[in-house]
């Protein structure tokens, strides 16, 4: 065998369990990744993504988010990027609903530090958000802003450092099952291994035909504003924020660098059937509607975005991740429908003790990839 394990998948979560596998483990690692190491077609780039414990989806998700933003500490610490800026993230909207439900559950039953802002104390705190009338707002003081290129740079840096062989341009072509592990086919040769995890993002349901009924490829387009007055948008003043408004739901990142402010919708772009339809670019008109409602509820930010970006990322139909053996010496995760990044270490490690047969840590069943009856 070639190696303990074969990581397909070189993207945040793939990096990050490169990194686990061969620094904390000491496994033999083998990654591949069909593009170049660190490229931005997959669904981490962008600059920036939040952090936040929080969590609209569901508390349940806050024990593996404490050790997430642990494992971003850790990743960060000994090397020369900064990845985590601790800005806090504010959650916006009518106590009522069911984001802002599960935003309260978190803080409150896991004694997260928090505060909970009227609407009187959030224009009075935080002017820069516009129209706010009987909305709440919670800010999760343990959230901030992740740089995402930085990151998997880092985890591929210190997965190198402990050994991995890391392979680039090498599509895979076929997995397949030989005595005692898995033989993966790329462009780039052969590779064997007792174990291989898939962690391709949009590509996992190619290389894993079981996942397509259930794994929908949507694009996000990512915006960026330029203030009338950048300091009134330093992470120091202004944390990043996620606001429901309606069927408006918006999210924004404090401009880290001094110059613009990243706003706008998440999976609002409908779906496309393989990630060789993505189009990279969109008509100025294609954005007009994320310009006025982030103009509308942050009246500072112009009404059309100074830039945008487009990457894709894969859904699930309940939005939870894939995450766990679909073959035998084969896992998997997959699908993590637009809130994975900020859980990528967390993930990385479960699918480490995975490919090593070790205890886990979470109850990570929600995540069964037969849980949609495939």
């Amino acid at each position: 065998m070639d190696a303990d394990v074969i990581v397909v998948g070189l993207g945040s979560v793939g990096a990050m369990t490169s990194w686990r596998l061969a620094e904390i483990h000491g496994a033999r690692v083998v990654g591949v990744e069909r593009h170049a190491l660190g490229h931005d077609a997959g669904g981490y780039a962008g600059e920036s993504r939040l952090f936040r414990t929080g969590y609209h989806e569901s508390p349940e998700y806050v024990p593996m988010l404490l050790q997430a933003r642990d494992l971003w500490q850790e990743l960060e610490q000994g090397g020369q990027r900064t990845l985590f800026h601790p800005s806090g993230v504010l959650s916006i909207g009518a106590a009522t609903i069911a984001p802002m439900r599960n935003v309260l559950a978190s803080v409150q039953q896991h004694g997260i530090p928090h505060e909970v802002l009227d609407a009187a104390e959030l224009k009075s705190r935080f002017p820069q958000h516009g129209s706010i009338t009987d909305e709440i707002g919670v800010l999760d003081r343990l959230g901030g802003v992740l740089r995402p290129e930085s990151a998997v740079q880092e985890a591929l840096r210190r997965a190198r450092r402990a050994g991995a062989e890391l392979i680039d341009n090498a599509p895979v072509t076929g997995i397949e099952a030989v005595p005692g592990g898995v033989r993966v086919s790329t462009a780039r040769g052969v590779r064997t291994a007792k174990h291989v995890v898939i962690t391709a993002g949009a590509w996992a349901a190619q290389l894993l035909p079981e996942l397509r009924e259930f794994i929908d490829i949507r694009p996000l387009v990512l915006t960026w504003f330029a203030p009338e007055n950048p300091k009134q948008y330093a992470p120091e003043v202004f944390p990043g924020f996620i606001r429901d408004l309606g069927d408006v739901h918006l999210f924004g990142v404090p401009s880290v660098d001094g110059a613009l402010v990243k706003a706008g919708w998440a999976d609002a772009w409908g779906s496309i059937d393989d990630p060789a339809e993505l189009t990279r670019f969109l008509e100025p008109s294609a954005l007009s509607g994320v310009g006025r409602e982030v103009h509308t509820l942050v009246p500072d930010l112009p009404a059309h975005p100074s830039r945008h970006s487009v990457h894709m990322d894969s859904y699930t139909p309940d939005r939870r991740a894939v995450i766990g053996a679909v073959r035998p010496g084969v896992a998997v995760v997959a699908g993590l429908s637009g809130h994975g990044f900020k859980l990528a270490p967390a993930f990385a490690e479960i699918a480490a003790r995975l490919a090593l047969g070790l205890p886990q840590q979470h109850d990570i069943s929600l995540f069964a990839p037969d849980r949609f009856g495939g």
